[in-house]
């Protein structure tokens, strides 16, 4: 039984990788599309958005079957409820990819970001992307070093996000009022991409050390 046990653990495993893997395409995409202002990929982002709920969802049952049957306790409790919170935390980054292309879908054929914020935003994208894949190595390898590397590349969006909210408040922005709104909620939606991956970063941690790593830490 133990055995079963441990292989029911490598499969919830193997399922976070699996979904995060999906969530790195999903935020690729939805970059692409915005950037480029490429309608078809955004429509891709929010078609395969069900698909990351769904697979979210049957992590779900698997994790709370395992909780009913098998009654872990220290780090296999552990493992199984961070799981759960951990598929939360990426279903809402799929979501927050999803935002992000139907932004680019509502303003096709014109790009959502007036030219002055695009780099900004370019910036944010590439980051966002970054800190996907390296979700998805830290959930492979449990390695503490590359959370950390999440951390530090979060700090980078948050200056970034803080910066759009600088330029759009000035008294000098031009931009007419859908402007204003489209960067507000594109920034926005960057920046909770990036937190999610920062509250599974600390998750990992807690596994690893056992040591719950405050907010704001």
């Amino acid at each position: 039984m133990r055995e079963v046990f441990q292989q029911e653990l490598r499969e919830v495993q193997d399922r976070l990788v699996e979904i995060a893997g999906l969530v790195a395409t999903s935020m690729e995409n939805a970059t692409r599309a915005f950037n480029e202002s490429n309608v078809s990929l955004a429509e891709t982002v929010i078609d395969e958005d069900s698909r990351i709920d769904t697979a979210a969802a049957e992590l779900d049952e698997l994790a709370i079957n395992i909780l009913a049957r098998q009654q872990p306790v220290a780090r296999d409790l552990r493992i199984v409820v961070s799981a759960l919170r951990i598929s939360a935390s990426l279903e809402r980054m799929g979501d927050m990819a999803g935002h992000i292309a139907q932004l680019a879908r509502y303003r096709y054929p014109e790009k959502v970001i007036v030219k002055g914020l695009r780099e900004t935003f370019a910036q944010m994208g590439t980051l966002d992307v970054q800190i996907a894949r390296k979700l998805v190595t830290l959930l492979e390898s449990e390695d503490v070093r590359v959370a950390e590397d999440i951390r530090n590349e979060d700090d980078k969006v948050d200056a970034l996000h803080l910066s759009v909210f600088e330029k759009v408040l000035d008294e000098t922005w031009s931009g007419a009022a859908v402007d204003t709104v489209d960067a507000i909620l594109a920034s926005r939606y960057h920046e909770r991409f990036a937190d999610h991956a920062v509250s599974i970063a600390k998750k990992v941690q807690y596994l690893q050390s056992g040591d719950w790593i405050p907010s704001g830490s």
